[in-house]
């Protein structure tokens, strides 16, 4: 399992203070997320993925223009979108786009494609609300339908037909890989396996085991709709300092003013203390010293069976040199200490087989 595993990292551009304290502008957030990606890249990091966001507090509207930039100042690591909300965008022009991206980093886009968990692109291109199911349904549907790079013929409810339209360009060796971002969504579970698409679930609270359930209903649709088996990733909030209080200390008030900010508009209660220790400890934030946070990665690797683990590294005005030090660490240590976790845990017998060794 462990050779199969491939870690990344995800920032929506959270905008970030300054050396002096000030916000800083939305231009030198961009500029230093592309220095972010070159040093993960440097780090050996499989990954990198850029969210779409329309709104202040994050920075990148248009992943696929940042991400070519990157292209340009790496070598390895992949690059996508993390996620591309589909609902409020044209499929072709997503398909194009990362295609390009991909002609650009000679086979190393990726695209997640998500219904997105905030909703200001929908006014903002014009779409509505009430139609938020049937967009993505529908938008992905035709999408899929462009990765097999064949003359198209395609009908749905929201545009007018295509009869056999070729898009351009085509990517350059197989196919583009697209994977469907899912926050809590059974439907969307299904709709993955439907698609034979791999699966990317965004845990961004409480115990990742409580996801357990999706994954086995992956399977169970995948075996249902006979698709190929595909893999699973998770997309999760964390911090690495050098010591567990330090990640704590340092992440705990941006944490919380990201976190407040979110929750003013959705009606939650302001965040304390005890909820970011009791998520640090026992929830889906991946926050502490290298070894802390590598065995909590590698315990929901286990636990969900998963062939990629995303870090989403950023949190409100965090500032970038810190960012930078926490991508560091994870990919100098943390890395490398849940591939060992991982491989020692193969190594070492089950229960059962010790009892059979015993007896």
């Amino acid at each position: 399992m462990t050779a199969a595993i491939e870690f990344g990292l995800d920032t929506f551009g959270d905008v970030t203070r300054g050396a002096d304290g000030a916000i800083a502008p939305h231009a030198q957030v961009i500029r230093d997320v592309v220095e972010e990606a070159v040093l993960a890249d440097q780090l050996g990091i499989d990954f990198i993925g850029l969210g779409e966001h329309h709104r202040g507090d994050f920075a990148i509207s248009a992943p696929e223009v940042a991400l070519a930039a990157i292209a340009a100042r790496t070598t390895k690591i992949r690059l996508g979108s993390s996620v591309t909300v589909l609902s409020s965008d044209d499929p072709i022009r997503v398909f194009q786009r990362f295609a390009t991206l991909d002609a650009v980093s000679n086979g190393r886009a990726e695209v997640i494609l998500g219904r997105g968990s905030f909703t200001e692109s929908f006014p903002l291109f014009g779409f509505d609300l009430k139609d938020y199911e049937t967009l993505f349904e529908e938008k992905l549907d035709l999408f899929v339908s462009l990765l097999p790079q064949q003359p198209l013929t395609w009908q749905g409810n929201l545009r007018p037909p295509l009869r056999e339209q070729l898009v351009y360009p085509p990517v350059e060796h197989g196919r583009l890989k697209a994977w469907i971002g899912v926050g809590g969504s059974p439907e969307s579970v299904v709709r993955a396996a439907h698609y034979e698409l791999p699966l990317m679930l965004a845990i961004i609270g409480g115990d990742p085991t409580r996801f357990a359930p999706y994954v086995d209903l992956y399977h169970r649709a995948i075996k249902q709709f006979g698709r190929a088996t595909n893999p699973i990733g998770v997309h999760s909030p964390g911090y690495v300092a050098d010591t567990d209080e330090q990640a704590r200390e340092e992440l705990w008030p941006d944490y919380k003013t990201m976190r407040d900010r979110i929750g003013r508009e959705r009606g939650w209660p302001p965040m304390g203390r005890d909820e970011f220790v009791q998520e640090a400890d026992h929830g889906s934030l991946y926050v502490g010293s290298p070894e802390t946070v590598a065995q909590k990665i590698a315990a929901t690797i286990k636990a969900l069976g998963l062939s990629r683990f995303q870090l989403k590294y950023s949190a409100g005005p965090l500032p970038h040199a810190k960012l930078m030090r926490s991508i560091e660490l994870y990919g100098r240590v943390v890395v490398p200490r849940v591939r060992e976790l991982l491989a020692e845990s193969q190594q070492r017998p089950s229960e059962a087989d010790q009892s059979l060794t015993m007896s």
